[in-house]
């Protein structure tokens, strides 16, 4: 049976978002929050808000892309199916930091 992997959003107290690719999310998130991740090191602690359903490597890396390239986060949350929130969660915790075309299904709150 092939790996599979999830795209995931996580964020911080400073309301600025991480996209990455995992095959264990939770370990992953474990990582960020323990200082092993480059980017997010000393940046946390870290929450997980969204991941998508399992995809193959290609996908998800396809989707990662695709979520960072969208500046500022609106085309984030517009993609991951969370477009009511863009307005409110821009305004009250600013934009993306950090760092296809499957559905994304699943919101963490």
């Amino acid at each position: 049976m092939p790996a599979t992997y999830r795209v995931y959003v996580i964020q911080n107290h400073q309301g600025k978002f991480y996209i990455g690719v995992s095959d264990d999310v939770a370990r992953r998130v474990e990582q960020h929050n323990s200082g092993q991740s480059r980017w997010t090191k000393g940046r946390g602690p870290w929450t997980i808000v969204w991941q998508s359903d399992e995809l193959s490597l290609s996908e998800a890396r396809k989707l990662e892309n695709r979520l960072k390239r969208q500046k500022g986060g609106h085309g984030l949350f517009y993609l991951i199916g969370m477009r009511r929130l863009v307005r409110l969660i821009i305004r009250l915790r600013g934009g993306i930091a950090g760092s296809n075309p499957a559905p994304a299904t699943k919101f963490i709150s």
